[in-house]
């Protein structure tokens, strides 16, 4: 896989961590546009690089964090294109996340069921509403959850 340019990456990698300090402080006006600022840096098409994986993931919890579900459904679909994207629990979870706030509730049973499936029930930690609704739809594994 190609690497991005030393300078374009320390770039991006500036605007992630400001957008990061920026969200932990639940500023995400900031964050998004730190955020975007650092994609906006990245060359075509964008969906090939790593980096593109973690700036979505970054992009779509903000959208999440602010209760945009339907841009964070968007972003955190898109981000799905991108490298080592598709397994990633925590992606697959705020894609779930995101999809059951917007009433698709069969997307989200996917969506969190992959979430489950990569990480187990520890994803679920600080997410009981989403967990409650996922064991409506699956059977509990063998000695229960």
């Amino acid at each position: 896989m190609a690497e991005l340019p030393a300078e374009v990456y320390d770039q991006i990698q500036a605007l992630s961590t400001s957008g990061d300090a920026a969200a932990e402080v639940g500023d995400f006006e900031t964050a998004l546009n730190d955020y975007w600022a650092a994609w906006d840096l990245l060359p075509a098409p964008e969906t090939m690089w790593e980096a593109a994986t973690w700036l979505l993931a970054a992009i779509g919890d903000a959208n999440f964090q602010s209760e945009d579900y339907e841009a964070g459904k968007d972003n955190l679909s898109l981000a799905m294109e991108c490298p080592d994207a598709i397994g990633n629990p925590f992606l697959h979870l705020r894609l779930g996340q995101c999809e059951f706030e917007l009433g698709n509730l069969d997307r989200a049973a996917d969506e969190l069921t992959r979430a489950y499936m990569g990480a187990g029930a520890d994803i679920f930690e600080d997410e009981e509403k989403y967990f409650a609704f996922l064991k409506t739809r699956l059977q509990p594994p063998p000695g229960g959850w």
